[in-house]
């Protein structure tokens, strides 16, 4: 999913920049998605968890420390995982400093034990570093080594858009989990 919301990115940003004048910032409101998924195998001290889809396919999830339910989960419990995430661009002079912030929170549901909310919101400052008006795409670099290239269908907005042009770019993810016990 991120890497959808990424690819949104890179094409609101070349939006952004042909219009840097009247907008400098955008919001794009991500889909709001809810799976289900069954534990397959535990491992304590890393704190992940196997789990099988409903289509079959198998992932693995890292649960955070402030997870207290943690110890009391086992193979067959059901996970339910509603998941929200946006993005916010914001255009930022070539001279800006590169932004690389992060934070995180979790919550826990009035009970303490049905559910727990857990959120994470982190702000990079990416630098387009490579333009193909031919393909058309558009490559983005970032801190500690993240790159990102993606196609842009705008052919227009990407001839407005120019290599080391910044854009801020803040991802905020939110979920909220909930464990059923296996019957």
């Amino acid at each position: 999913m991120r890497n959808s919301i990424i690819a949104a990115a890179a094409a609101i940003a070349l939006t952004l920049a042909t219009s840097a004048q009247a907008q400098l910032t955008k919001t794009i409101p991500g889909e709001r998605k809810t799976v289900t998924a069954t534990v397959e195998s535990i491992e304590q001290s890393s704190r992940q968890v196997q789990v099988k889809m409903q289509d079959g396919s198998y992932d693995v999830i890292t649960v955070p420390d402030g997870m207290k339910r943690f110890d009391t989960l086992k193979v067959g419990d059901k996970i339910t995982a509603t998941y929200y995430e946006n993005v916010v661009l914001q255009l930022r002079p070539p001279d800006t400093a590169h932004v690389n912030t992060s934070s995180a929170a979790i919550k826990k549901a009035p009970d303490g034990k049905s559910a727990v909310t857990g959120s994470v919101q982190r702000t990079i400052t990416a630098t387009v570093a490579a333009i193909d008006e031919k393909t058309p795409s558009i490559t983005f670099t970032g801190p500690n080594g993240w790159k990102y290239s993606g196609r842009v269908q705008d052919k227009k907005a990407l001839s407005q858009v120019k290599v080391g042009d910044k854009i801020d770019i803040t991802w905020t993810a939110a979920t909220i989990i909930s464990i059923a016990d296996a019957k």
